[in-house]
């Protein structure tokens, strides 16, 4: 046995030298480098609707200054003429204030008179004034108490028991041409004065009612104004 270990030392040499060749005769691989593919792709131009970088805010460029042009020159309108405010038409009495109890003087219960009546602000156009007096919480509804037209626009007062020089009164629900003071069946009840600034006179007989006189100055009314006076019983 010991006669083969020669031939058997020369075999492992021959083929230890053989394997040496082919591992030297083999090209040797080495990995590739990833990073020059990395700055191929990062150079790579950029497209329109590709994005490869991540994106940078821009500052926007400055607005581009114009020179503004000089205005043209307009014609300068005339301004048009101030018309004063109109103050608003008063009424007022030295015997009761607004929503003030009317004294019994003036009413069914004493001397049945009519209160002063004081007026202010009357138009300069106002041609006539025209009076009303109800109540609207009588049981039937609205009960007229005075109805008066054709008063001068200089009347500053009409005085107590007194009607104006000139003015023309119609018929009232007691069924009288003048004036009939308050006289609630019970309890209190409102009574309105109400005066009208007209831009004509009326052409009304006398003893017409509240109705006629309203549609005779429904467009010829300039201004208007109430005084409200309570009495109870």
């Amino acid at each position: 046995m010991y006669k083969y270990i020669p031939l058997l030392i020369a075999i492992l040499l021959i083929g230890g030298c053989g394997t040496k060749e082919t591992i030297q005769t083999q090209p040797q691989t080495t990995p590739a480098d990833p990073t020059p593919i990395v700055e191929e792709i990062t150079e790579v131009p950029e497209t329109p609707g590709v994005m490869v970088k991540e994106p940078q805010e821009k500052t926007p460029a400055p607005a581009e200054q114009v020179e503004p042009k000089p205005e043209e020159s307009k014609p300068v309108a005339t301004p048009d003429p101030v018309i004063p405010e109109e103050k608003p038409l008063l009424l007022s009495s030295s015997a009761f204030s607004y929503a003030g109890a009317i004294p019994a003087k003036y009413t069914c219960d004493g001397a049945n008179i009519n209160p002063t009546l004081s007026i202010g602000n009357i138009r300069e156009d106002t041609k006539s004034l025209a009076l009303l007096v109800d109540d609207p919480d009588a049981p039937a509804g609205d009960w007229v108490h005075w109805v008066m037209w054709n008063i001068s626009p200089d009347t500053k007062t009409i005085a107590q028991g007194n009607v104006p020089a000139g003015a023309v009164q119609g018929k009232n629900d007691f069924g009288n041409n003048n004036y009939g003071g308050p006289c609630p069946p019970s309890g209190t009840h409102r009574y309105m004065f109400k005066l009208y600034a007209l831009d004509t006179t009326l052409s009304l007989p006398a003893g017409s009612t509240k109705a006629q006189l309203l549609g005779a100055i429904n467009e010829h009314t300039l201004g208007r104004v109430t005084l409200m006076g309570k009495y109870t019983r």
